[in-house]
């Protein structure tokens, strides 16, 4: 973890949709755990899970499952969730204290996932990541392939929306940032110089630009101020985001962890993918090749969807309701026999 960081677990803040069944025995339980892209705040989703608990409420009077949806923070996006700030240097080492990286992020959502499950567990799992929560998603898939991360805990399906799992360094906004990273002062001082020209901006200019010129409905408007103003927010995103650059490269999962193994019973896939037909993260030549090797591989239980309706890479700003219609439809399918 961060140099010296420490993680005040019961003050991430989490998002949660509980089933109106979640106590009834007769029910086989399955937890939705959603993970967020970068900037990390599940704030920035609460449209898109409110429209899909209410599809998996419509589901669940016609099935035998309880669908819990769940999803927190990534770790550094709220003043709150750890200490000291970010920058401040302590004894012995007198290093100055960190941003979270990518693979804090991994372990930190596993542990969280690995508790939800504990000592009462889901039935199953499905995971379910936004961008790098993609990645995040199908890394902690990977790992519990190779060792169960828990006897307890059951990893269904993945749905991967907008994914960043390949060469992310290769995408439009990947270059700008991959630039940045490797120009020396800009590596280190780009956070304070967009940090202070925040602080420069009364909250009312800010809160301006964000709703007429960048035209974010009031739940994004509300948590991009959070995020813009908080102490800590914008170094985060923008360490996590460069390390982002340097871990996301050439794909590093054997091909089995895309099928099913011999004695499983499954419905629907055991992975989906909703890339963008244009995505200023993901490269087109990177997202078709990634496809192609999926479509090659005769033996995986994938599904991957290319949209045709123009939903950009944030969707939750404008178009929760499409992709959640989309979601709503993949757990139909992944739970399909849950009728008895």
């Amino acid at each position: 973890m961060s140099t010296t960081t420490t993680i005040k677990q019961d003050a991430i803040p989490y998002l949660e949709f509980p089933s109106p069944h979640r106590n009834n025995p007769s029910r086989k339980q399955c937890l939705v755990f959603f993970i967020t892209g970068n900037p990390g705040l599940a704030s920035y989703y609460t449209p898109f899970l409110t429209h899909l608990r209410h599809l998996l409420d419509t589901l669940e009077s016609s099935n035998k499952a309880a669908y819990h949806i769940y999803t927190r923070n990534l770790l550094g996006f709220s003043d709150h969730d750890h200490s000291p700030p970010f920058g401040t240097t302590l004894p012995p080492s007198n290093l100055p204290t960190q941003p979270f990286t990518l693979e804090d992020q991994i372990i930190s959502l596993t542990s969280t996932l690995v508790s939800l499950n504990t000592p009462t567990p889901f039935t199953s799992c499905i995971l379910i990541g936004h961008s790098v929560g993609a990645y995040i998603a199908t890394e902690i898939f990977h790992r519990h392939h190779l060792t169960p991360l828990s006897a307890l805990l059951s990893l269904t399906s993945a749905i991967l929306l907008f994914p960043t799992l390949t060469h992310i360094a290769r995408s439009p906004s990947g270059q700008k940032l991959s630039f940045i990273a490797s120009q020396p002062l800009l590596n280190s001082y780009t956070h304070i110089l967009a940090k202070s020209i925040i602080n420069c901006l009364p909250t009312p200019i800010v809160s301006l630009i964000l709703s007429k010129i960048m035209k974010q409905p009031p739940h994004a408007l509300s948590t991009t101020l959070s995020f813009l103003q908080s102490q800590d927010g914008i170094w985060q995103a923008i360490h996590m985001g460069k390390d982002e650059m340097s871990t996301i490269t050439e794909e590093k999962w054997s091909s089995d962890l895309w099928h099913l193994a011999d004695d499983t019973e499954h419905d629907g896939e055991k992975f989906y993918f909703y890339f963008a037909k244009k995505d200023h993260w993901v490269a087109d030549e990177v997202r078709d090749a990634f496809i192609e090797r999926r479509e090659k591989d005769q033996n995986g239980r994938t599904k991957a969807t290319i949209c045709e309706e123009g939903v950009p890479h944030a969707f939750c700003i404008h178009h929760s309701e499409t992709v959640a219609e989309k979601v709503g439809v993949w757990i139909r399918e992944i739970t399909g026999s849950w009728t008895d």
